[in-house]
């Protein structure tokens, strides 16, 4: 099957699948504007699995250029459908990968939903193949786009749950913790619950420094994986 013709097949079937009251619920779930067809994620998820029946077979560059068109209609679901078909992939990410959705972060990534799957899955498996690629995020904080700044965290979530890059973790929430977005407080937040559990002495020494001005956000959600010890002493200042 041609590109052209698995993109016509794939919003057929999202058509065909959608259900008006789920949208408006997704419409609603959002505090940004989407553009969603109403699909549930189990349903795109199979698309995306039978997607990669024919994807798994083309070139690289084929492939890369259908997974943009998908983006480039901004509908919520077939930004989700790149996510999931393009994390079967995963061992294959590396360098020339990682700035490609460092690409998708600043063109195309517009919610938290699409942010937190092009992080959590795709870029995590650029760092996971690529150690040396979890110093760019430091850049990411600075930027003006709110979930590039979130990605930067959350980005590491997977090196948090390994016990990995435990000293580019705690440099990244350190340059992320003034910041005054809530979206990117909660990436912060969960990126210290997730390093928590391998790391808990080494999270409460950084929170120690942190805790009597940190935004209370952060510290709920760091909390949320503690000892009722540890989390009482958070949380109490």
């Amino acid at each position: 099957m041609t590109a052209a013709a698995l993109l016509k097949s794939i919003r057929s079937e999202l058509k065909a699948a959608a259900d008006p009251e789920f949208e408006a619920g997704l419409r609603g779930f959002f505090k940004e504007p989407v553009k969603p067809y109403g699909v549930r994620t189990p349903q795109v998820r199979d698309l995306a699995r039978l997607a990669y029946a024919q994807v798994k077979q083309w070139p690289v560059a084929e492939r890369d250029r259908f997974v943009t068109e998908l983006w480039m209609s901004g509908r919520l679901e077939e930004g989700v459908l790149v996510c999931h078909l393009y994390r079967r992939f995963a061992k294959s990410c590396g360098e020339r990968e990682f700035r490609m959705f460092e690409q998708w972060m600043d063109r195309y990534v517009a919610n938290w939903s699409h942010c937190d799957g092009v992080s959590t899955w795709l870029i995590a498996a650029c760092i996971a193949n690529r150690r040396g690629l979890a110093e760019r995020l430091a850049r990411w904080t600075r930027s003006k786009n709110r979930w590039k700044r979130r990605s930067a965290a959350v980005s590491l979530i997977q090196e948090a749950k390994q016990g990995r890059n435990p000293a580019t973790i705690f440099a990244i929430c350190d340059l992320l913790l003034r910041d005054a977005d809530d979206m990117v407080q909660k990436g912060v937040g969960w990126l210290l619950k997730e390093t928590y559990p391998r790391r808990p002495r080494e999270v409460l020494d950084f929170l120690d420094g942190w805790r009597a001005r940190a935004p209370r956000l952060v510290l709920r959600l760091a909390a949320e994986k503690m000892t009722g010890n540890d989390r009482k002493w958070l949380l109490t200042r």
